[in-house]
């Protein structure tokens, strides 16, 4: 019975006093989850569950330790807010990895991301294709905020009361140079007929295509490594492009 009371008392004290915490620190932890608060979320929840569930005695060690991480958080919260270098250190910075309709592949490979994790993130904001997007910005906390192109966003087909085919989503025929030969039979195409096309994009071989699909109406989209931009935007000093 008393071992049942400890395990009580210390799950009340490890509750109340993460929440407590929590509260202290602000909604950040749960508002926007960057790389740092997601590592703090992941400590205070394993600190509190030895702090409820220990049962040798070493219940204010375990409390210590968790008012103490509680404490440094907070300290580095403030600093955060006053100094911006700090602050790129201890939560990152938006990355672009979408700029003018081409995937900016060096972004990528510096934030570990693949074009297919790209194009779950695209469909979430309800565009099926990077050559829609005037701007891809992935946040801090993991989501990609999408900035469509003019032309994308003014005067709509329901604005004019114009009834038109629904959007199907792309066929991708190429991922990272390599021909998706399965998806390319699906469209009735042979390996000829893709070179055709891609030729009308300046495109020579495949291995120089990233990324590539094809819609119902035959319609490509070519994502090439090297990408020409005319533009020179300098969102972030760290950003490059290619």
């Amino acid at each position: 019975m008393k071992l049942y009371l400890e395990i009580i008392i210390q799950t009340f004290l490890a509750f109340f006093a993460i929440l407590f915490i929590t509260r202290l620190l602000g909604r950040q932890q749960v508002a926007q989850l960057t790389f740092y608060e997601y590592i703090n979320g992941i400590t205070f929840g394993s600190i509190a569950a030895t702090l409820a569930t220990d049962l040798d005695n070493n219940t204010m060690q375990h409390f210590t330790g968790l008012i103490l991480f509680g404490l440094l958080t907070g300290v580095f919260s403030l600093i955060s807010l006053k100094n911006r270098s700090f602050r790129k250190v201890t939560e990152g910075e938006p990355i672009l990895v979408i700029e003018d309709g081409k995937v900016l592949e060096n972004n990528l490979k510096r934030i570990r991301y693949n074009i297919d994790e790209i194009t779950v993130l695209l469909r979430q904001n309800n565009c099926l294709s990077p050559e829609d997007v005037a701007y891809g910005i992935l946040e801090m906390n993991g989501k990609l905020s999408v900035f469509k192109k003019t032309e994308k966003n003014t005067v709509t087909l329901k604005d004019l009361n114009i009834k038109a085919k629904a959007e199907s989503i792309p066929t991708e025929i190429i991922i990272g140079g390599q021909v998706i030969y399965e998806n390319l039979k699906k469209k009735n195409l042979s390996g000829k007929d893709l070179m055709n096309k891609l030729r009308a994009y300046g495109v020579k071989r495949t291995e120089e295509v990233m990324y590539a699909t094809i819609d119902e109406n035959g319609k490509m989209y070519v994502d090439k490594y090297h990408d020409k931009l005319k533009n020179n935007i300098d969102f972030s000093e760290d950003n490059k492009r290619v």
